[in-house]
């Protein structure tokens, strides 16, 4: 019994590492500004007790910064030895300079989330999204909350305290996703063939899909152009 299931194991593994894979790439095309940009406003709480810092945005390309706002994924069927969560340590969304810093994280379902205080003043952080609710309470600086994220979706974050504060996490089906870089361009690598929807979600225009099939020993390409009217000024 002991020798049959050192074989499977074995055979599982050599289909990991044999198995053909292939890379899915594309461009996300954004000609317009998508997002209203913001500062975390002087509020007089604020100015009681500890100073803190108030965090600004960083000036930068206003298409580059949608373009980071993008994230692509795949839906479908994939291989469990291929699909499995590789080990790593947690993704972190601290609270820092009265902001969820970074404000937007991706997770494959199953990983785990810590939500560190950075700043000298009580903060919380709580969620009622379908995918994730929770609420891990107020808790000081130098504190910190882990959250396991079990189901894919899109989990909002707040802080009870800070009305202004908010963040995103998407939790994908599995660890193929892809940020564009800053030129719009995507790699999703080692995708077995299949057939699978290939997701581009940005934080402000939402989803959109296209049907792609994967074949042995040839890559593939899926581009979006993500239409949505610019934002007022």
């Amino acid at each position: 019994m002991r020798r049959k299931d050192s074989f499977v194991l074995f055979a599982l593994s050599a289909f990991a590492i044999c198995a053909p894979a292939e890379t899915i790439s594309g461009t996300i095309l954004i000609k317009k500004r998508l997002t209203r940009r913001s500062v975390t406003p002087a509020v007089s709480v604020y100015q009681r007790g500890t100073e803190v810092k108030l965090g600004a945005d960083t000036p930068e390309d206003p298409l580059v910064y949608e373009r980071s706002r993008v994230v692509v994924y795949l839906e479908g069927p994939l291989a469990a030895p291929t699909a499995a969560i590789p080990d790593s340590p947690p993704a972190q969304m601290a609270q820092l300079d009265r902001r969820f810093s970074p404000d937007l994280i991706v997770i494959p379902a199953g990983s785990s989330v810590l939500f560190p205080n950075k700043d000298p003043i009580f903060h919380n952080v709580f969620s009622l999204s379908k995918a994730k609710s929770f609420d891990l309470g107020s808790y000081d600086k130098g504190d910190s909350r882990t959250v396991v994220f079990p189901k894919p979706g899109i989990v909002e974050i707040f802080c009870h305290l800070h009305p202004n504060m908010s963040g995103t996490i998407l939790v994908t089906p599995n660890r193929f996703y892809a940020h564009p870089d800053a030129t719009g361009q995507y790699h999703i690598q080692n995708v077995p063939p299949g057939q699978y929807t290939v997701v581009a979600w940005h934080k402000t225009a939402g989803f959109f899909k296209k049907q792609i099939t994967i074949e042995a020993g040839h890559d593939a390409s899926a581009d979006f152009f993500i239409p949505l009217e610019e934002s007022a000024n």
